[in-house]
């Protein structure tokens, strides 16, 4: 195997582990919280709170992350080390976060917020630089697609075996606290295991690109707010990102609530599942014919159809699967769509400002995935409250009509106006197409700035 196809593999592979590892505590920390722990509600209203307050915060904290990676100078890259690193101090923290220490009281919402911003930090920091190290593998825009896809088919593939099965993996496991702290000890050991592929597997062409001075605090600033490109990016990133992530955090309540049997929630999650492994599959197929901006418009309306779907469905399980496997064969595309998108600014920036910094480029995508979760986390935690799920220390079993009502309309109507205005804020502002970008590559090969 040449090194080619090993940088496109081993560099896939490392997210299985990183996915399963984020998975867990994005789908299941809610539930986990609210309905596992039986915290009485001022704790679970004060948790919530903290933890849309420091994601908030973190995320701030992500382009510094950025500018120190840019800076790293190693034997080893400046890549790899922080990958490494951020792995294990995630780890540390994530298995607090999960950890009963027999508090229900302030002492728990200490506890459970200090781990939280560490391993916040932490996984923020292995993020960038895995994200950023992609780009630096290929300046060509299709192989950069192909690259994107195989690592999102690896994603997917380990976020919806947890997505599936932490319920029943949990219950296999002890099932309570128990059963949630034994499988984030081993989503943890896979997350190790799965990044040595990409640390000790993946090449970086060290000759591709000019050797460049350290960055400033100064300048990172300039690389954020002078790339119009990576602002406009960002805006219709945040958008897209906390319509999808509030409606995928409802998925286990809506199960339980509107459908009313949560032991069908595997059928759900496998239907995301296959569709987005499906779409994975077939992108870089549909991407030859469609240029992006396109193929943006038709996976928008692809979201749209599905919503309006899902939110008829109800009582009907083959309605919710059929519903949630349009819904997000749409966002699939969109999200690789977005990664590319955020790809190529780092080559308008380095065209633009003189310097490449994907690091502090790509600290943008941790950074809107926590401010998104932030949102998305308290949208959940509003809704639970005033539907009535989370009434004392324990959930309810059921909620009336009107409960039902909120809750859809705080799954399905907010979040698709999110996404369908992230659309339009790239149609208006993106101009980073095709030719634009080949043209900007050119100049950059010229400039010596990039190797021929």
């Amino acid at each position: 195997m040449n090194q080619e196809k090993k940088n496109k593999y081993f560099f896939g592979m490392g997210t299985i582990g990183r996915d399963m590892f984020y998975a867990f505590e994005a789908n299941a920390m809610i539930y986990f919280l609210s309905n596992i722990l039986e915290l009485p509600l001022t704790t679970f209203a004060m948790v919530s709170l903290v933890l849309t307050v420091l994601r908030v915060f973190d995320a701030l904290n992500d382009p510094i992350t950025g500018l120190v990676i840019d800076n790293v100078r190693s034997p080893w890259g400046k890549y790899k080390p922080p990958m490494l690193i951020g792995a294990l101090l995630a780890v540390i923290f994530y298995l607090i976060m999960f950890a009963d220490f027999g508090f229900t009281d302030i002492r728990f919402v200490i506890i459970f917020g200090v781990a939280y911003i560490m391993w916040d930090i932490s996984y923020g920091i292995n993020d960038i630089a895995y994200w950023s190290m992609m780009p630096s593998l290929t300046l060509d825009q299709k192989k950069r697609e192909d690259y994107g896809a195989f690592a999102r088919i690896c994603a997917n593939v380990g976020m919806y075996i947890v997505m599936v099965g932490y319920p029943s993996f949990t219950e296999m496991l002890g099932g309570g606290k128990t059963g949630y702290f034994a499988l984030a000890v081993i989503v943890s050991v896979l997350m190790i295991f799965f990044q040595c592929f990409t640390v000790f597997g993946v090449k970086e062409n060290k000759e591709m690109f000019k050797e460049e001075e350290q960055t400033s605090l100064k300048e990172m600033f300039e690389v954020l707010f002078k790339n119009d490109q990576l602002m406009w990016t960002t805006l219709s990133m945040a958008l897209f990102t906390i319509g999808y992530v509030s409606t995928t955090n409802f998925a286990l309540y809506y199960m339980q609530y509107i459908y009313g049997d949560i032991d069908k929630y595997a059928i759900l999650a496998a239907a995301c599942g296959v569709a987005q492994l499906a779409a994975l599959i077939i992108f870089p197929l549909i991407s030859k014919h469609f240029k992006r901006k396109t193929f943006y418009m038709i996976s928008t309306i692809i979201v749209l159809i599905g919503y309006a779907m899902f939110f008829f469905a109800d009582h009907s399980l083959l309605m919710i699967a059929v519903s949630a496997i349009v819904i997000f064969i749409g966002e699939a595309f969109i999200q690789l769509l977005m990664l590319m998108f955020l790809s190529d600014t780092i080559e308008y920036g380095q065209w633009k400002l003189g310097k490449r910094n994907d690091s502090i480029t790509f600290s943008i995508q941790p950074l809107i995935n926590k401010i998104g979760g932030a949102m998305a986390t308290a949208v959940v935690s509003i809704t639970l409250i005033i539907t009535g799920i989370k009434k004392g220390d324990v959930a309810a079993e059921s909620i009336d009509s009107m409960g039902k009502l909120l809750f859809k309309n705080s799954m399905l109507v907010i979040p698709l106006i999110l996404i369908v205005l992230g659309y339009f804020v790239y149609a208006k502002k993106f101009k980073l197409d095709e030719e634009y970008y080949a043209q900007i590559v050119e100049e950059l090969k010229e400039r010596g700035d990039v190797a021929e």
